[in-house]
């Protein structure tokens, strides 16, 4: 798309939960605003968001999509954000770079609880928004207000019908709008037909107009007294204060349409282009430094198999020009996106969302000036406690290398990835949000970074360790002509208190074993100790080394190296050895008509429930918390999202180590076996 000079862009953000439809709404606005011919379809694959390879092949947003235009002489910019619950993290960010975000919902009352996490963002951040509810052709015969009342039961603030529907034989075929009190017929993908107001819906347009401005009231002194003294107050003068109640995230005004049939589109732009505050009111509210000429942030990387790194950036304060020094590194090209189409551009002014190239100190969240980068505001939102992982391979062993590069490159694409090399089963393991989620890195290795790789559940990190003691004589002798190998020792084995590691201690006397050999007999008991009888580490035990006889020629570091592990390989089996396997901390957070299914989910894990109680700034919402052995929570967000439409989450660590008998034991030594054998 040309660029040209016109007033100071703007940016609003399209979220909402998955199958709200924000990918059609946003081929709606670009086809209303004359900025695309023809609207495209997800169904059919020619959208200008969900084009790419993952997208189409899910049929659902799995990236953020920006679309940028102009729409009556005014610039816009729309980021069209995934809606699945694992890719909340890109829209959160998104969010931060927003002067407005429009929150896209069903006409269905059953699903307000899947905006409740949206909402709290929002609120905590401050970003003024609002409500668009979708698909109304569906509504049947609900009414718009029962649907905004389930909506309003989730959010802190209060939503503010702007419209009231037009209904002929059940159907709605129009809108009111409550401030100009013009009535709207809908023209499937047309403008819609300016029409006179029916007599049938005049009481029910005043009852909500008059809830509108007692509703704008509760903010603005002055507009309360005229309602107190039964003055109306003129539409200009509404608009302005609505506009202001907006801009302060103090209401969110409610629209609705069908952004598959086109209805209440060019309602909605109107809203944004007259409501939609400007920039400097998210650039305030970032804390971006007012001593800056120039001022930019990044909200997102994206790293490509060729092109190299690009950083989408709002530009807050200032021109950006292509070859200056931005946050202490050259800008390399400016481009304007329009779904997968770039445009490269000479410069950027403030308010215009466009892609630096390559920036490549710069991260997600940062703040560049032309003095520095400053990094991230305080309150960018954090990523979200990871809660599934894959253990990784190469396909290809000679690819190892690459994909270690690759992998970094995805974790600076989506900072809620991170990666874990464990230091009990060694494995490589990629942590995310969800199956989908990790799914969709693999897919990426392969389709940016040609790398395929292999996943699977992540190996659970079980210990062993020991009941009871033994004494043990253990003698290792070998003949091969020269020098041969001997050593002998006297130990004694006892278990220890849980976490106490492994202990050595020294208790030879008269110069049995020499002092220069007894760090090899160490040496040896904690290499034996790797791999105990059950197959796996053996910990929280002591060995006490008493006694034992040398040679003055065949003794060596390797000999008594040797013999503590085979000391150990003969007595450990001796010793009653017991699983051990990770139990982990668990403090899972639902809403709280959720809360008996979560604990039962827990028991029904062999978790031990330690309570639960109100969750700190989420009202009507509990944490559950609980011990959980981490053998059982592989596929635990799998169920409890299934449980709780998609909103419950859950954040885990260690507690402790805990015997582990029965079939769930025998199971884990049985794999451990089987996997050993296959080395």
């Amino acid at each position: 798309m040309p660029h040209t000079q016109i007033r100071t862009a703007r940016c609003a953000a399209l979220v909402g939960p998955y199958l709200a439809g924000k990918t059609t709404l946003l081929e709606s606005l670009l086809f209303a605003a004359g900025a695309v011919t023809r609207k495209g379809s997800v169904r059919d694959g020619n959208a200008v968001g969900d084009n790419s390879p993952e997208a189409k092949a899910r049929s659902m947003s799995t990236e953020l999509n920006v679309a940028s235009f102009d729409y009556l002489g005014e610039r816009w910019s729309i980021l069209d954000c995934p809606g699945s619950v694992e890719l909340a993290g890109e829209a959160q960010a998104a969010l931060m770079a927003a002067d407005i975000a429009i929150v896209v919902a069903e006409a269905a009352p059953e699903k307000a609880v899947l905006l409740a996490p949206l909402f709290k963002v929002l609120d905590d951040h401050r970003i003024p928004h609002l409500l668009f509810i979708n698909k109304i052709d569906t509504l049947g015969d609900l009414r718009v207000r029962d649907v905004v009342a389930a909506y309003q039961e989730v959010s802190a603030r209060k939503l503010v019908l702007r419209e009231v529907p037009l209904r002929e034989n059940g159907q709605i075929t129009g809108l009111v709008d409550l401030v100009s009190e013009r009535a709207w017929r809908f023209n499937p993908h047309k403008p819609s037909d300016l029409v006179a107001l029916p007599d049938s819906v005049r009481d029910r347009e005043a009852e909500a107009r008059q809830a509108m401005l007692e509703s704008a009231a509760d903010f603005d002194d002055a507009l309360l007294e005229k309602l107190l003294e039964d003055m109306a107050p003129d539409s200009a003068e509404l608009y302005e204060t609505l506009a202001h109640e907006l801009a302060d995230d103090l209401i969110v005004p409610v629209f609705f349409g069908s952004a598959e049939n086109g209805n209440g589109i060019r309602r909605l732009l109107k809203a944004l282009r007259h409501d939609g505050p400007e920039v400097g009111v998210a650039a305030a509210r970032l804390g971006i430094p007012s001593d800056t000429m120039v001022a930019a942030q990044v909200v997102k990387t994206m790293m490509g198999s060729h092109a190299g790194k690009l950083s989408l950036a709002r530009i807050w304060r200032g021109t950006v020009t292509d070859g200056m020094t931005l946050g202490g590194e050259r800008v390399s090209g400016i481009f304007q996106l329009f779904g997968r189409d770039q445009t490269k551009v000479p410069q950027a002014a403030a308010g215009d969302l466009v892609a630096l190239g390559r920036l490549e100190k710069a991260a997600t969240g940062d703040r560049l000036t032309e003095k520095a980068d400053l990094g991230p505001p305080a309150d960018w939102p954090a990523a979200a406690p990871p809660v599934h992982g894959l253990a990784l391979r190469a396909e290809n062993r000679n690819d190892e290398v690459k994909l270690s590069a690759a992998l970094q490159k995805l974790r600076e694409e989506d900072p809620s990835l991170t990666l874990d090399q464990s230091p009990e089963t060694g494995e490589l393991v990629l942590w995310g949000q969800g199956d989908v989620h990790l799914k969709l890195a693999m897919d990426r290795l392969r389709s940016r970074f040609n790398v395929a790789v292999k996943g699977q559940p992540p190996q659970v990190p079980y210990k062993e360790t020991i009941r009871k003691g033994t004494g043990h004589h253990a003698r290792f002798k070998r003949q091969t002509g020269g020098h041969g190998q001997f050593a002998d020792i006297h130990v004694e084995i006892r278990p220890l208190p849980r976490g106490s590691g492994i202990q050595f201690e020294d208790a030879v006397v008269g110069g049995a074993v020499p002092r220069q050999y007894i760090p090899a007999v160490e040496a040896g008991v904690r290499e034996a100790a790797v791999r105990g009888p059950l197959g796996f580490p053996v910990v929280d035990f002591a060995v006490r080394l008493t006694g034992g006889q040398f040679h003055a020629v065949d003794s060596s570091d390797m000999a008594f190296k040797t013999v503590a592990r085979q000391a150990m390989a003969e007595a450990l089996p001796a010793c009653e050895p017991v699983l051990l396997e990770p139990i982990l901390t668990v403090t899972i957070a639902v809403p709280s008509a959720f809360t008996p299914k979560v604990q039962r989910l827990v028991s029904g894990r062999r978790g031990q429930l330690l309570g639960f109680d109100a969750r700190p700034g989420w009202p009507g919402w509990d944490e559950v918390k609980a011990c959980m052995p981490q053998a059982d929570m592989q596929d635990l967000i799998v169920e409890l999202r299934s449980l709780t439409f998609g909103v419950g989450s859950y954040s885990a660590e260690f507690d402790r180590l805990q015997e582990v008998v029965g079939k769930a034991a025998d199971r884990a030594v049985e794999i451990r076996r089987d996997m050993l054998a296959a080395q």
